[in-house]
């Protein structure tokens, strides 16, 4: 019998293969396409990053165990082949989206097509704005490589002088961050023109290294992957901060994982850069064209006619929330779902701005996963604390590539006097929430928000998530347990409406699905629609598979890694799976079980991966709101009849767009944000 499970790396590849659809479909406007391939670019990095790093220490590991075929090394391997096709599929994307920009006036530039003027005008922006950031590092001095930065990408630079054959060689960091990737040229004849960055850079090479009596210069782009997992030291000497501070500075010498080199390079120097990076046959080494770092497409200009990017779609404010209104006051009356990006953050920044000059209000609670880099939210918390309220704040430090960001938040929120929780070792803190205690008749009463994404003005115009205000104080009281959970070293409180992992997520929903599948087996309707980023657990996927047997239909919807197999006989036939790609990042986690006609309805932060069952803090919510119970229902099966951006996620139909041979055209994401429009207007 095949294989019950898809491996969870290559699962992951096939959810950056829709990605990359996106940037493939002629229907997605032209500037998104660049986009689209910028987000495929970044996903890559970051999975060989982390993944592919970790399979390599997984694969020196087995190899030093005698008598054992290494699985992990086979594992790179079908990654290799299966990225190695993609990337001949995102370049033949890439050529394809020059062309279509051509044609709609948008033209790239390199160094050899700019006009003589267009070149007065490079050279001028050069000198003003580039070369400040410029500090070539010539390879002879060097013993090692090591401090070049793997999340940047350089031109590795060949000099020559007149009189003298042999060559030198320096690179030279290409400072985006500083400067933009995309510079805009002036427009003229009715046309748009881009040069990319290090053409930029080419073409004044002779400004930077001419003073040293060099006359011939070529670059070629050079881009190394480090192994980014960082490895956390047990030194009890030492406070958390310090060890993940020096944690952070370990990764930038991380060993390296992939090596990707213009293939025009010339043979001496690309040696001479292997030898210098320890770069072994072992290491992902690749020739490819002339540029990298294509993630930097995320950036790609706003220019040019305006159907070449999506339409605007605005967040809508909540039809209960008005401007001058108390969100606190509506809170009291009845529950409020936020749903990102449709409708607006800016009613959780307005929450936490009446919290903080409330007289009422005595102490606010958050957790931080990731903030925004200028937090307006942040900046709410510190105007609480000066209007001295109690705020308290769980940073979670170890949150991946955002450990420097998050040490930052907390030495500033520290400053401003708020109470800093310290993070857990061995534990992430995923859970999002809120929780603001106010003096009421005498009494303390709490308000609670919880989310399924992160609080984080920036990624909620992107990201879809479900965010629950609530006066319930069954479930307000029992946030507040979760903070005391952080608190008191780890103190069990228990939970009688929260389900909170690491405690009881996994077996809850199992217990759940067993309810469904005592249902089936008495004949009786059975169902879940489960929604969320990643199903990877293979205790509750077993489950799955068991409820499937049993007659329980299942309908799932999962944007990223799924390992899970539905469709197949006698397994899973009664399992679907679809997965919806489009401009918004299918974020939260919804998860609705028929329950013998008394629907339960719950939110949450949690996928159902290991990681978040056992290693995580992790809240679960019902909900119990009718109103709030039928706008999830209904956005849930508006995503179900999804005939556009809705791929299937069976091994037989992998990826296929399910409209492929239909003339309907429901687009689950255009038609939410209408469904949104039209509960405002009806208010």
């Amino acid at each position: 019998m095949e294989k019950k499970f898809t491996n969870r790396e290559i699962s992951w590849l096939h959810f950056n293969e829709r990605v990359l659809q996106e940037a493939i479909d002629t229907n997605t406007p032209l500037i998104e396409r660049a986009r689209f391939l910028g987000i495929y670019s970044n996903n890559r990095d970051e999975f060989f990053r982390v993944r592919v790093a970790t399979l390599r220490r997984l694969q020196k590991f087995e190899e030093n165990q005698e008598d054992k075929e290494s699985k992990a090394g086979a594992t790179i391997e079908e990654i290799t082949n299966i990225v190695n096709k993609q990337e001949k599929r995102f370049t033949t994307a890439y050529l394809r989206l020059v062309k279509d920009l051509q044609k709609n006036n948008i033209f790239i530039l390199d160094e050899h097509s700019i006009s003589e003027k267009q070149g007065e005008f490079v050279r001028a922006f050069f000198n003003e704005n580039v070369r400040p950031y410029l500090f070539p590092i010539m390879t002879r001095s060097l013993k090692n490589l090591t401090s070049l930065k793997d999340d940047s990408f350089y031109l590795a630079v060949c000099l020559k002088k007149d009189r003298d054959e042999a060559e030198d060689y320096a690179l030279v960091k290409v400072p985006i961050g500083e400067v933009s990737r995309f510079i805009e040229l002036p427009f003229e004849n009715n046309k748009y023109y881009l040069m990319l960055l290090d053409d930029v850079i080419r073409y004044c090479l002779d400004d930077v290294f001419s003073m040293f009596g060099y006359t011939s210069f070529s670059a070629y782009t050079i881009k190394f992957t480090r192994d980014s997992e960082i490895d956390i030291d047990n030194d009890v000497s030492k406070s958390f901060m310090e060890i993940m501070k020096e944690s952070v500075k370990r990764r930038t010498k991380g060993e390296p994982v992939r090596f990707v080199y213009d293939e025009k390079i010339p043979e001496n120097l690309l040696k001479v850069l292997v030898k210098k990076f320890s770069v072994t046959k072992r290491d992902n080494m690749r020739g490819g064209g002339r540029y990298h770092n294509m993630k930097d497409l995320m950036a790609f200009p706003s220019i040019g006619k305006k159907n070449l990017q999506y339409p605007p779609m605005p967040p809508l404010p909540h039809p209960d929330l008005a401007s001058n209104k108390s969100i606190l006051d509506v809170i009291r009356e009845k529950d409020i779902m936020l749903h990102f990006p449709y409708q607006s953050f800016q009613h959780i920044i307005d929450l936490l701005r009446e919290a903080s000059i409330d007289p009422k209000v005595r102490a606010i609670k958050m957790t931080f996963y990731r903030a925004a880099r200028d937090s307006k939210v942040m900046n709410a918390l510190i105007n609480a604390s000066r209007n001295g309220k109690y705020v308290t704040v769980f940073m979670e430090l170890q949150a991946r590539f955002d450990e420097e960001a998050n040490i930052y938040w907390t030495n500033r929120l520290q400053e401003e006097g708020v109470k800093i929780i310290q993070t857990i070792p061995g534990y992430k803190v995923h859970s999002k929430l809120i929780l603001i205690r106010r003096r009421e008749s005498n009494v303390n009463r709490y308000y609670a928000n919880i989310s399924t994404g992160n609080f984080n003005e920036s990624t909620a115009k992107v990201y879809a998530d479900d965010s629950l205000l609530t006066y319930n104080q069954d479930i307000a009281q029992e946030v507040n347990d979760v903070f005391h959970l952080f608190e008191s070293k780890f103190i069990t409180p228990t939970f009688k409406h929260l389900i909170v992992a690491p405690f009881r997520i996994r077996d809850f929903f199992m217990e759940l699905l067993d309810k469904e599948i005592a249902l089936a087996k008495k004949g009786e309707r059975a169902w879940a629609i489960l929604k969320l980023n990643s199903l990877v657990d293979k205790k509750v996927i077993r489950k799955l598979y068991e409820a499937s047997q049993a007659g329980v239909r299942l309908k799932l919807i999962v944007r990223g890694i799924c390992v899970i197999k539905p469709g197949i006989k006698g397994l899973s036939e009664n399992i679907e799976a679809i997965s919806i790609v489009d401009r918004f990042l299918e974020h939260s986690r919804v998860y609705i079980f028929g329950n013998g006609g008394d629907t339960k309805y719950f939110i949450s932060s949690a996928d159902w991966m290991q990681r978040n069952f056992d290693h995580r803090v992790e809240v679960v919510c019902p909900i119990l709101d009718k109103n709030i119970q039928k706008e999830l229902w209904d956005m849930t099966q508006i995503q179900l009849k999804d005939d556009v951006k809705a791929r299937y996620l069976r091994p037989d139909l992998l990826n296929e767009y399910v409209g492929k041979d239909k003339n309907s055209k429901n687009r689950s994401q255009f038609q939410t944000y209408d469904y949104f429009k039209k509960l405002l207007s009806e208010k």
